[in-house]
């Protein structure tokens, strides 16, 4: 085994640098996605929790606020009912009694000043005043209040109250002091034992100063309450201190306008809680009295500021920014800490499978000691010397690379002098493969002589592949002119027969059409054309008697298909033609036992000159020889007369001599048969189909066969074949399509 030597210790690096954790592009972008994800949910997940607990907390203080309304509600329905009863304390007093017995002016000062003494001592009574059984003022505290007479509706007959029942007024305002005071006054009926009016008594009192005496069962300073009647007008509660943008400012203003949304979520329902932008809102309706004649409903609205909330809640928000920032940064290491573990694993694996497959790849591997002694190989090794696996441990060198005595000395002498050795070596004599074979010195493991590692690689096909190249070179070295082109004739590669013929002096940016302009170029569309219908072209040029040759020559080009159909390479060959070759070759195509006619009334004067059996037992055969799509994938109409001209060749080759062919026009031939039946008739159809598919002319071609009807005019018969010509282009396996036809019994 190796053992540990300095020498091999610049090698830890590069070991370090191919076996250790890399960070690619594709991982650095996934931990940088993982992060942003991981940062974008812990900030949603972090204003969620704070937004719910906001939420939350604004839903305790509506609660709490809501209870507190209630008790508020419960106070203010109290103290009107108070009021009420001390009203009536008044209207029954002694001293009221005393002035109404004897109106006399002391008395009057002497009332006035007892009524005056009350109001100084009690903060919501604005005033007291007196009025006469007509209703007309007569005299009160000083006030700011109106002296009109009270209203008609109650006095005398037209009131639904009296005795000791007291009436209590909606909320109005007065002036005190240049600021408007909501009040709202009560009134007492001062009766005679006969239930006769003796005047009324009025006491005023202050929607502030009430709420003031009930102040302490607020919550906080800061959540104001306001009063507003059903039409949602402001009766007490506007504070100038910074108030909402749309809530109402002022005394009398109402809510209706200013805060639309509020108000129609308060006028569906006597209580609830409204959450708006700037504030939360809780409201509560009460009603001041439960009689029925003097029903009195008011709502009591509160709000808190979402910004006092959200200071309330900022310690709490600390907190969870905090945890959500230790909880980010901990996910991130997480996040960071798999990866790092993947990497390492995947580092680790790769390490165990470079270890593993140093001596299992695709390349024979061999470990050679100092004594020329194989220690180690791999599959490939035993397979490329064909000596068992198991055998080739301990096996010499020389005997496995079967080298003789001089090839091994001069082997092992330049590994000694240079440290490695490469070339190729044939196992041929025992059947086995080309090798090319590389070997080099290890790190030395220690005195001795170092160790040596030969690869070894296959080579047979490398081998093979440049035999067969010389091969090919050595055949088209020959007396016959060869080129190979692209599909568009462009030159690849040229003989020295061909470079010498047309003069080329190597010089391979030409192609065919260019070179024979006066043989092929005027018609190279129509050989590609040809080519690639049939496979090839043949072809007769240089025949200009100013050339030196006096014969033409054979031209013959042959197209090689590739695996999607379409033609890749072009072999063109160019021999010498025989003299006359081409006359003789034509009139060899030209068969003397039938002739094509020209014009459907040529072929009627045939099918009138048949005998009457003959025509009967007839059958008219119709072939469209024009392939769909030919004419968008050619220049012109030219390509498609040439095809029609070898198609009625071949047919001429082969019909029998009672057949007469007709060209009747441009991509269709009419073949009448005389003295033929349908099956007949179908017969010669597929082995005309068959030589022309020989031939490379079955392309796109279909058949319509049609029998004759006794009585028939040719025109009749001619539809008939068109409507079996339809049904072959309709039939995808034979394209042959008969109608109107019979058979024979």
């Amino acid at each position: 085994m190796l053992k540990n030597n300095p020498s091999t210790y610049p090698l830890a690096p590069l070991l370090s640098l191919t076996q250790g954790i890399h960070w690619s592009h594709q991982r650095l972008l996934a931990v940088a996605s993982q992060l942003s994800m991981l940062v974008i949910g812990m900030i949603i997940l972090t204003n969620l929790i704070i937004t719910l607990g906001e939420r939350r907390l604004q839903e305790e203080w509506a609660t709490q606020r809501y209870s507190e309304l209630q008790t508020i509600g419960t106070l203010i329905t109290d103290k009107v009912s108070f009021q009420q009863f001390r009203t009536q304390i008044f209207a029954n007093g002694e001293l009221l009694k005393q002035y109404l017995s004897n109106p006399t002016a002391k008395q009057q000062l002497k009332l006035q000043e007892a009524w005056l003494d009350l109001v100084k001592h009690i903060p919501e009574l604005l005033g007291i005043a007196l009025y006469d059984p007509q209703g007309n003022y007569m005299f009160s505290t000083p006030s700011n209040f109106s002296k009109d007479a009270l209203p008609p509706t109650l006095l005398g007959a037209s009131r639904n109250m009296g005795g000791k029942e007291v009436y209590t007024s909606p909320l109005e305002f007065v002036p005190i002091e240049g600021m408007l005071e909501p009040y709202m006054y009560q009134m007492a009926w001062l009766e005679k034992p006969d239930q006769s009016s003796m005047g009324y008594l009025v006491t005023y009192n202050s929607m502030v100063q009430m709420l003031e005496a009930i102040k302490p069962a607020f919550s906080s300073n800061k959540s104001p309450m306001l009063v507003l009647d059903t039409q949602g007008l402001l009766y007490a509660g506007a504070s100038a201190l910074a108030p909402l943008s749309n809530m109402p400012e002022t005394l009398g203003a109402s809510l209706r306008q200013t805060y639309p949304a509020l108000w129609r979520d308060m006028s569906m329902s006597n209580f609830g809680q409204f959450h708006g932008e700037e504030a939360t809102f809780v409201y509560l309706k009460v009603e001041l009295t439960a009689q029925p004649e003097t029903r009195r409903e008011y709502f009591l609205l509160s709000y808190v500021r979402n910004a006092d909330i959200a200071a309330r809640f900022s310690q709490w928000q600390n907190i969870v920014i905090v945890a959500s920032l230790i909880l980010t940064v901990l996910a991130a290491w997480v996040v960071l800490l798999s990866h790092m573990y993947r990497l390492q694993q995947r580092s680790r694996q790769y390490s165990i499978d470079v270890a593993n497959g140093l001596f299992n790849s695709d390349i024979g591997f061999m470990m050679v000691n100092e004594n020329a002694r194989v220690i180690s190989a791999n599959t490939k090794a035993a397979e490329a010397t064909l000596v068992p696996l198991d055998e080739l441990t301990d096996r010499n060198l020389q005997r496995t690379l079967c080298l003789d005595d001089k090839t091994y000395a001069e082997l092992m002498e330049q590994v000694h002098k240079t440290g490695q050795w490469s070339g190729e070596i044939s196992l041929e004599s025992i059947n086995g493969p080309t090798l090319r074979v590389h070997i080099r010195q290890a790190p030395r493991a220690s005195r001795g002589s170092p160790h040596l590692l030969i690869t070894l690689e296959d080579i047979s096909e490398l081998v093979s592949s440049k035999e067969q190249a010389f091969l090919s070179e050595l055949l088209c070295d020959s007396t016959v002119a060869t080129a190979l082109t692209d599909a568009n004739g462009k030159l690849i590669k040229i003989n020295p027969v061909f470079d010498a013929l047309m003069q080329l002096n190597g010089d391979l940016n030409q192609d065919l059409a260019s070179l024979l302009a006066n043989d092929l170029g005027n018609q190279w569309q129509r050989i590609s054309a040809q080519i690639a219908m049939q496979g090839q072209w043949q072809g007769q040029i240089l025949c200009s008697p100013k050339q030196a040759h006096s014969n033409c020559l054979q031209a013959t080009l042959k197209g090689h298909v590739a695996a999607d159909g379409e033609i890749d390479y072009i072999v063109c060959t160019l021999e010498q033609a025989a003299e006359r070759g081409r006359g003789t070759e034509k009139r060899s195509l030209v068969p003397h036992r039938s002739t094509i006619l020209l014009s459907l009334v040529d072929l009627e004067r045939y099918f009138n000159s048949l005998p009457p059996p003959s025509r009967l037992s007839s059958s008219l055969l119709l072939m469209d020889i024009n392939p769909e799509g030919m004419l968008s994938h050619m220049s012109d109409i030219d390509q498609l007369a040439n095809r029609q001209q070898e198609v009625e060749v071949q047919l001429l080759l082969e019909i029998p001599a009672n057949y007469q062919i007709l060209h009747w026009q441009l991509g269709k031939l009419l073949v009448m048969l005389p003295d033929t039946d349908a099956t007949q008739a179908h017969n010669f159809a597929l082995n005309m189909m068959e030589k022309l598919n020989s031939n490379g002319l079955g392309e796109g071609i279909s058949i319509g066969i049609a029998g004759y009807q006794e009585g028939q005019t040719l025109e009749q018969y001619l539809n008939n074949a068109e409507v079996a010509l339809k049904r072959a282009k309709q039939n995808n396996d034979q394209n042959i399509g008969q109608a109107f036809t019979r058979h024979q019994s």
